[in-house]
């Protein structure tokens, strides 16, 4: 019990975020006004409450299994780092930022491309809307298996706190990218995630689906083949290809589970039951699915 106390303290007292949530509150407040003068219908009050209390709701569970990666990262880096990469080296910091926007571009990858982790990443884009309360539309479950993406991390030699530091560091940044107010930033376009390239993430247009999955840096999709602009001509429309229909945070965290659940009960093996688990989102046992590569051609 001591030891998880004292992870407790050590996380809160090193947390960015909890300095973040003012200034989150006071934009999504001026946001929301400009939308109300302006009339752009960037928002719908249930969807904007039902993102607030998705958020709320992530915080206590993401807190729970921080303190278990936590420990776990902690027992990792004592017992099998291979170096002793120090967190008071202004160079450590530069390595780490990368390292964990890889890691985050991985995560954020796997998460698009496998059904059952899916089901808990598609809360977030389960909004018809995109604005800054978008952004805290936090997954119930998707804290439960996030963090395993980062394990490397303190085999490598960078210290625990480091890490999480950091992690909290790419969500801050990430928080500014869920709006329609900023049009495209220029050279910025070219290296760095912009409320551009993540506008088009959270879209449902066929060409743009699983594209654009970077943190802060938009050079691991240049790298890896996921990238595309947003074309002006082709406006995002937002929300899933198949929408919750719901503003209910229980049955937005939990929909896609259901929906796994059935097609399992269809599969008459236990290799197509698998396959809805470690498949595409839209692959079928029977082979009349639509998987964002089908839609593509």
């Amino acid at each position: 019990m001591e030891i998880i106390t004292q992870a407790l303290q050590q996380l809160s007292a090193g947390d960015p975020v909890a300095f973040a949530i003012p200034v989150f509150v006071i934009l999504i407040i001026i946001e929301a006004v400009i939308d109300a003068v302006g009339k752009y219908h960037w928002y719908i009050r249930k969807d904007a409450w039902a993102s607030l209390s998705m958020g709320i709701g992530s915080v206590f569970i993401n807190l729970a299994m921080k303190i278990f990666f936590f420990l776990v990262f902690t027992y990792l880096y004592q017992n099998f780092r291979l170096f002793n990469i120090p967190s008071q080296a202004w160079w450590s910091w530069v390595l780490i930022l990368f390292a964990d926007d890889f890691s985050f571009y991985w995560h954020h990858r796997s998460s698009h491309q496998i059904r059952i982790l899916w089901a808990a990443h598609s809360n977030h884009h389960s909004s018809t809307c995109y604005n800054l309360t978008t952004a805290l539309r936090q997954s119930w479950t998707e804290y439960i298996y996030k963090y395993i993406f980062w394990l490397w991390l303190p085999i490598i030699g960078f210290e625990p706190m480091q890490i999480f530091t950091m992690i909290s560091c790419s969500l801050i940044y990430q928080f500014f990218l869920h709006t329609e107010a900023v049009g495209k930033l220029g050279f910025l376009e070219w290296f760095m995630n912009t409320p551009s390239h993540h506008r088009v993430h959270h879209a449902t247009n066929v060409k743009y689906l699983d594209k654009n999955h970077a943190g802060i840096f938009i050079i691991w999709d240049r790298l890896f083949g996921t990238f595309i602009e947003e074309d002006e001509q082709d406006r995002p429309i937002f929300g899933l290809t198949k929408n919750v229909g719901t503003f209910n945070p229980i049955g937005i965290a939990f929909h896609e589970y259901i929906q796994i659940f059935k097609d399992m009960q269809q599969a008459p093996t236990w290799k197509g039951k698998l396959g809805y688990l470690l498949n595409p989102p839209g692959w079928r046992h029977d082979g009349k699915g639509s998987t964002t590569k089908e839609l593509q051609g």
